[in-house]
């Protein structure tokens, strides 16, 4: 993917935000969403909070009192800028979202290629301009999907930004069968995302290591089958992995065991 496709899944995905939020009542803004502790409202500061902080704002000066919700550092960090928006409208936010977005993508638009090969930190360590802005895309679409299912308005599961956001997770998944699952060494197991953003991935594990194969195995030790809603959910820790099992949403063959241990391992944001 070139820099400029880069950046235009950076600009699509929060087009889309924006024109989804931009009829919100101040009901729906502050819609609970499965984000715990988070409204609606709450994953636009969210994203606001994160953009602000790559321009070099200053950060709020401020010390969220009600966190019960909050598990780590990060979540500490997160909290901040979230709770200091708490008391204004959706549409102040929004408009604020608006304002840092373009400057942001001001900012991308004018980089060369040697600019986005720049060493920067991103949230999984050291790496590029191009690492961050990848990463800022899946973390883009992931909000935007808490905000649809809260209201109910489904849409984004196809078309480039999905596909690369589900792309992100199943690069994890080698992670997640053989160093959180400790799936028996030589296993095999074919992740089948289903959708038009979805992609059949197939995991091998030697020791404690996992690696994808290009090919899929013919009789793999376990299948898991999801749609891409459904394998994002679990990845981001949003779904409940016992439900998604017992209603149907993930389907397993071969050894089911093993299959329910991965799901239950599935989530790679904490």
């Amino acid at each position: 993917m070139s820099n400029q496709q880069v950046v235009d899944l950076m600009e699509h995905v929060w087009s889309s935000i924006e024109s989804l939020c931009s009829s919100f009542d101040e009901v729906q803004w502050k819609t609970p969403t499965d984000c715990p502790g988070w409204s609606v409202q709450d994953q636009i500061s969210h994203l606001v909070g994160a953009e602000s902080d790559i321009l070099g704002n200053p950060r709020p000066d401020h010390t969220p009192q009600n966190t019960p919700h909050v598990k780590n550092d990060v979540g500490e960090s997160n909290e901040v800028v979230v709770d200091f928006r708490r008391s204004w409208t959706g549409l102040e936010v929004l408009e604020e979202f608006r304002v840092l977005t373009e400057l942001r993508m001001e900012f991308l638009k004018g980089l060369t290629d040697e600019g986005f090969a720049a060493e920067t930190q991103t949230p999984l360590g050291p790496g590029t301009i191009t690492d961050h802005v990848r990463i800022r895309i899946m973390d883009a679409w992931v909000h935007e999907q808490d905000i649809r299912r809260a209201l109910n308005i489904p849409g984004g599961l196809d078309g480039p930004v999905a596909a690369h956001s589900v792309g992100r997770f199943t690069n994890a998944m080698p992670f997640v069968v053989a160093r959180k699952a400790q799936a028996p060494d030589g296993s095999t197991v074919v992740f089948n995302v289903t959708g038009p953003a979805g992609r059949v991935v197939s995991v091998v594990t030697d020791g404690r290591r996992g690696s994808e194969i290009d090919s899929e195995p013919e009789s793999p030790t376990v299948r898991i089958t999801c749609d891409v809603e459904t394998f994002a959910c679990l990845a981001c820790g949003r779904g409940d992995p016992s439900e998604a099992l017992s209603s149907g949403k993930i389907t397993l063959s071969g050894n089911t065991d093993l299959g329910e241990n991965i799901v239950h391992q599935m989530n790679i944001m904490i």
